[in-house]
């Protein structure tokens, strides 16, 4: 076999050959025979990629450290409840817009790339913004450039599911993602034990400056890496406008009641992506936690999510409704963790540690119920109605996220701990509500 010319595969030959056996190491199956010769260097490439920004991630995640800078920056605690809407409906939302756009175009890896620097130019942005600014300016801005920073998002989700099915063969692709998920998830626990093991006193500016300007580095070394990645032209036809057919098919809304009854229970559910921001932020206004809180947090989420993949994704192949209702309740139960301190005033609600409990239960929840809504709207969806429902329900619940995080940021601001009640009810009732799904899975 004759040596890599390109010094990207020559430089990736030796990595893949460690992951995958002599024997193993050409499979390429369902990619141009173009690219076979460079599966190394996709593969590589693509993982390097995301485990950038997978770390990347961590470093700046909207509902632990944005939320604990607002507070640093004496942001408007209304401002919080947005936090976490705009980082998920404007990853998700766009989407609807500009696949068939990107879908036109042979070549798409630039795509992401592209997508790649526009996320760390934002969080450049929100960098300066840490140590320029303050109170409604600095959240009216950081919102600002996180929703920038999500569309960006949209281009790069839209774009890498294609270039991967381009690029990777079909039996090594959830490898990239795996691989990226598990370096990330080991560089947040570091990240998190070295603040806890520092435990100096509440950070400044200066420090969230530093995070946010080193996940901007991540994310632009990303895009350096992506763009070495080979591909090939591809299709430019059969790509069809999100939006409209999503719009088309709303009337299933209203004539399958299955699936309404999914989506209005998805809706409840809700309650568990926008809860995490709220703790943290009464977590920071309650104990003033210093670096080993912030530390706790950031290693409490990257532990929930590796356990919880774990915990969940068997379960939900066996019922994917029930992995729904136990989600909701493990929800409720973090709830009730915060809410009994804080109801009888105990010393409890000024450690820190109750919160970090609290984040970590929650963030398991979270797992369990995006495990099972994925898996049970494929099991009730036949070949002829899964694309309808993925964007009915996406379109929808991406609109209500919006106006639920402009709710809860609302209530924050007048009704202050008591979000939590409304939090934790919710997601109680997304249980119950889960109860009266059809069983489709196991």
């Amino acid at each position: 076999m004759s040596q890599p010319s390109h010094p990207a595969d020559r430089a990736a030959e030796p990595v893949y050959n460690l992951l995958y056996e002599d024997e193993d190491a050409r499979v390429c199956k369902d990619i141009p025979e173009s690219e076979c010769r460079h599966q190394p260097r996709n593969f590589v490439m693509a993982s390097l990629a995301l485990s950038l920004t997978k770390s990347g991630d961590r470093l700046m995640d909207p509902k632990i450290m944005l939320a604990w800078l607002f507070s640093v920056l004496g942001v408007p605690s209304v401002f919080v409840g947005f936090l976490a809407p705009i980082r998920e409906s404007l990853a998700l939302l766009p989407q609807l817009f500009i696949a068939r756009w990107i879908r036109e175009r042979p070549v798409r890896k630039l795509f992401w790339t592209a997508g790649s620097l526009g996320q760390a130019l934002c969080l450049a942005g929100m960098a300066l913004v840490a140590v320029s600014a303050e109170g409604v300016r600095a959240g009216v801005l950081i919102l600002a450039l996180l929703a920038l920073f999500a569309i960006s998002r949209s281009i790069c989700s839209v774009t890498h599911k294609d270039v991967l099915g381009k690029t990777v063969s079909k039996t090594r692709r959830g490898a990239v993602s795996g691989y990226a998920s598990s370096l990330s998830g080991i560089a947040a626990g570091l990240l998190g034990i070295a603040l806890i093991a520092v435990n100096t006193e509440e950070p400044g500016p200066l420090f969230f400056a530093a995070i946010l300007g080193v996940a901007a580095l991540l994310w632009a070394l990303a895009a350096g890496a992506y763009a070495l990645i080979s591909e090939s032209p591809g299709a430019t036809e059969g790509g069809r406008n999100g939006l409209v057919e999503a719009i088309r098919q709303m009337s299933i809304l209203k004539t399958d009641a299955p699936f309404r009854r999914f989506v209005i229970a998805r809706t409840a559910f809700l309650a568990t992506a926008l809860a995490t921001p709220f703790y943290v932020s009464i977590a920071q206004s309650r104990t003033g936690a210093d670096l080993a809180g912030l530390g706790g947090f950031l290693f409490a989420s990257a532990a929930a999510s590796a356990l919880g993949g774990a915990v969940w994704g068997r379960l939900a192949d066996r019922s994917s409704r029930w992995v729904m209702i136990a989600s909701g309740l493990v929800a409720a139960l973090a709830a009730l963790i915060v809410l009994g301190p804080l109801a009888f005033n105990l010393a409890w609600a000024d450690r820190a540690e109750l919160y970090i409990a609290a984040v970590f239960i929650l963030s398991i929840a979270h797992q369990g119920v995006r495990q099972g809504r994925s898996t049970y709207i494929v099991d009730l969806g036949t070949t002829d109605t899964r694309a309808a429902y993925t964007a009915v329900s996406n379109t929808t619940i991406g609109v209500l996220l919006l106006a639920a995080g402009a709710a809860t940021g609302l209530i924050y601001q007048i009704f202050g701990e008591a979000i939590v009640w409304v939090l934790g009810g919710s997601a109680l009732l997304a249980a119950l509500l889960s109860l009266r799904l059809k069983p489709v899975s196991g």
